[in-house]
């Protein structure tokens, strides 16, 4: 059967009229009612791992907005977690981990086949989600991509330029690629049985993939990607997946190809006239309005927005930004973006 939701269709390489809409961290610290939902929580990660309220603050943009799809709310370093990593949250820094940089590290964290027990809540709001998301809506899972999990895994933190990844990779080749295998295996498990749980369609989020060069690209983003989009597809072929490798540049050419993803989303490092000459000619693009224009707003915001589906209107594209909405943005820009879409 064709599908019928208009992302799904998109992801089918159907060109639509009017592009579906989501938007990356629809679901956040911009909306008056995810605070409120975080404080009766507790704390982030009390509130990734609580069903009913990770489903509740899934669902809050869908309603204020109507957007065609929701992403499940989580985070990329759950699966770090899983594995054995320690995981916790500096409130006003982000997230820590306890870092991997020996054999002794890696040793300590655990086989694959173990992280459902850790990660349970996850599908467990998955299946209340499509429950109770309206019938046209497409649910998104998702997953970080291993070389930006990995990122944070080795350094403990986020860092500005993912050096220590880098040195690892360098210096200690044969742990960095272990590493890399084991957050795979992971990934392609935890994807799974979000699908099992009743995702439609999976990204995989490669947000440093902008910092691997040349051959560094292909070995450590590229192929990682296409592992893991042919496991899935072997299980599941008719689940549509979503690539970002982002701040890619050149590398997002012949990336749909090279991996197999259904769809490429782009960050706004590049020009939707580019990206759709270059990229949108292998199949759906996604993206990719500069998350800057949610807080300033005006008629920029418009004419941006105008410009990106006029960009890409003559084949399949989910409109999206480039990266995620920021806590500082107004969310009355965001209905703004929406209309100019619509419209």
């Amino acid at each position: 059967m064709a599908p019928t939701k208009t992302i799904l269709r998109a992801l089918a390489g159907e060109s639509l009229p009017t592009p579906p809409i989501w938007m990356m961290r629809q679901a956040g610290r911009y909306l008056p009612e995810y605070k409120a939902t975080r404080a009766q929580a507790g704390d982030f990660l009390s509130l990734c791992y609580n069903p009913e309220l990770a489903a509740e603050v899934t669902l809050q943009p869908i309603r204020r907005y109507g957007f065609d799809a929701a992403i499940l709310f989580a985070d990329i370093l759950l699966l770090p977690q899983a594995l054995g990593a320690d995981l916790w949250f500096v409130t006003g820094e982000g997230p820590r981990l306890s870092t991997i940089q020996t054999q002794a590290d890696f040793d300590k964290l655990g086989p694959v086949e173990d992280i459902h027990e850790t990660l349970n809540p996850i599908y467990e709001t998955v299946r209340i989600l499509r429950r109770e998301l309206p019938a046209e809506t497409t649910l998104i899972g998702f997953a970080g991509a291993p070389w930006t999990v990995a990122t944070y895994m080795i350094a403990g933190r986020g860092t500005p330029d993912q050096g220590p990844a880098h040195a690892l990779r360098q210096e200690n080749n044969a742990l960095f690629e272990a590493l890399l295998a084991r957050i795979t295996a992971g990934t392609i498990d935890y994807l799974a049985a979000q699908i099992d749980a009743g995702a439609e369609v999976v990204k995989i989020f490669d947000s440093w993939a902008g910092s691997l060069k040349g051959e560094a690209f292909d070995k450590y983003a590229l192929e990682p990607a296409r592992e893991i989009t042919a496991a899935l597809k072997a299980r599941y072929p008719h689940i549509p997946i979503i690539g970002f490798p982002r701040e890619a540049g050149n590398h997002y050419i012949g990336f749909a190809k090279a991996t197999g993803v259904d769809c490429v989303a782009l960050d706004n490092s590049v020009s939707a006239d580019w990206a759709a000459a270059k990229v949108q000619v292998d199949g759906c693009v996604q993206g990719n309005l500069a998350s800057s224009h949610m807080v300033t707003g005006g008629q920029a915001l418009v004419d941006e927005t105008c410009a990106i589906v006029k960009a890409f209107s003559k084949g399949p594209h989910i409109f999206n930004l480039g990266h995620g909405i920021t806590p500082d943005a107004d969310p009355d820009n965001v209905q703004r973006m929406i209309d100019a879409v619509r419209t």
